[in-house]
């Protein structure tokens, strides 16, 4: 049996697929250390009042209304009137419910508008992917119909007190050429929990304009919701911009609902994709989203109970971090939002592939760094050197975790001698 040029791009080994294994295997095993997957926190305030709103839907016959009916194919119409409708009222962006479409989660949303900008066109051009700033979310890097769809720039690296450095987009070396399609950045940024300052995203924004190309901003961990955002940055939207969103982060993964926010010729399209593809995205997250914009609880529940958990437990995974790992061993990026950090072992005499499969092997899982660099054009050695954990485990698995890594660093330092990694 033989699969078509599609099947064989879509069937082979890839770095979210193995996230998502690992993630798959590490809920199944007692005893693992879940530092590499995407999950969410079980914040127990949410879980709470999850739980009973959705008895309450249930009981006033709202539940079974979802479950039981199709939405169109842009999504449930109550909340892209509802939300529309947040939008203008808390950030004053000219939107209305032609200018939101749903996806059965980001991941679809991305998909979708990649190959919508980029590829081959029928006049035989082909267009790519433009990533400002790597590293990037490895769930774009495979996202492409066609091959080298994506190219990526390098960043500048600002170092920073405390063991800590930050990436800014290096602008002298930012080429938007005649084959860019589409200029995709995430704000805050998975894996680094990096956030772009106002005026980069200006300047961006004023760049994509210029060359006649959408900005497409990743939007999943930012403001209005879910905000989980630790910088004072302003929110950008305006017709030239698609903005996506997600349901997943506010503690609802398993909804997937992804959100569109864009000019209402991208929602057509959109709303035609889900159509052929999906018939209609789901429908209970949409639901719940509606029935907490309504109540007043989406911002005042971002704000109040999601902020600063996560706020919370970054600065005491920090903490633990330092206990076992000096500067000299791991610069840490600056925490400024995403349930991430990004470890940059910058003498390590391993690759960290190397360093994830020892690590592995003694039950700790952790994403190595090189699988977030899609399209980067020349070999850098940082790609080899830095790892994504996620922060949001209970504290007692996260100091095993970390304590095991910092094992294994020195194990490494020991074998080589003291030789860095070339």
């Amino acid at each position: 049996m033989s699969f078509s040029a599609f099947g064989n791009k879509f069937t082979r080994a890839s770095g979210i697929t193995r996230l998502m294994e690992d993630m798959g295997e590490g809920l199944r095993t007692p005893g693992s250390v879940m530092l590499g997957g995407g999950n969410p926190a079980q914040i127990p305030a949410m879980n709470d009042y999850f739980q009973q709103l959705l008895q309450q839907m249930h009981d006033e016959g709202k539940l079974a209304d979802a479950l039981c009916n199709y939405d169109g194919p842009r999504g449930k119409s109550t909340l892209l009137e509802s939300l529309s409708t947040l939008l203008r009222d808390e950030l004053g962006w000219q939107v209305g419910p032609q200018n939101i479409a749903l996806t059965n989660g980001s991941q679809s949303a991305f998909f979708y508008l990649f190959n919508l900008y980029a590829g081959r066109r029928a006049d035989g051009r082909k267009k790519r992917v433009l990533f400002p700033l790597a590293p990037e979310y490895l769930g774009y890097a495979d996202a492409g119909l066609d091959e080298e769809l994506f190219v990526s720039a390098r960043p500048d690296i600002e170092m920073l007190p405390e063991g800590q450095f930050k990436y800014h987009v290096n602008f002298e070396q930012l080429h938007i050429t005649e084959d860019t399609g589409l200029i995709c950045v995430s704000r805050p940024t998975n894996p680094t929990g990096n956030v772009i300052t106002d005026e980069e995203l200006m300047k961006l924004d004023a760049l994509a304009q210029q060359h006649e190309v959408p900005l497409l901003i990743d939007n999943a961990y930012g403001v209005p919701f879910p905000g989980i955002i630790f910088s004072d940055v302003r929110p950008l939207w305006n017709p030239n911009i698609i903005l996506c969103m997600s349901l997943s982060k506010l503690g609802l993964p398993g909804s997937r609902c992804g959100i569109i926010v864009a000019d209402e010729k991208v929602i057509t399209a959109i709303g035609n994709m889900n159509g052929i593809i999906s018939l209609a995205p789901g429908s209970i997250g949409p639901a719940i989203a509606h029935e907490m914009i309504q109540r007043g609880d989406l911002l005042r529940l971002s704000e109040e109970v999601i902020r600063p958990f996560y706020q919370e437990r970054v600065k005491q995974t920090i903490a633990v971090i330092r206990r076992y790992l000096p500067e000299e061993r791991c610069l840490i990026h600056k925490p400024e939002g995403a349930i991430f950090l990004w470890l940059w072992f910058k003498d390590l005499p391993i690759s960290t592939e190397i360093l994830y499969q020892r690590l592995k092997a003694r039950g700790v899982l952790m994403v190595p760094g090189h699988f977030f660099f899609p399209g980067l054009e020349h070999e850098w050695p940082h790609t080899h050197q830095c790892m994504r954990m996620n922060y949001v485990p209970d504290s007692d698995k996260i100091e095993k975790g970390i304590a095991i890594l910092a094992e294994e660093i020195e194990r490494a330092h020991s074998e080589s001698g003291g030789r860095a990694l070339c």
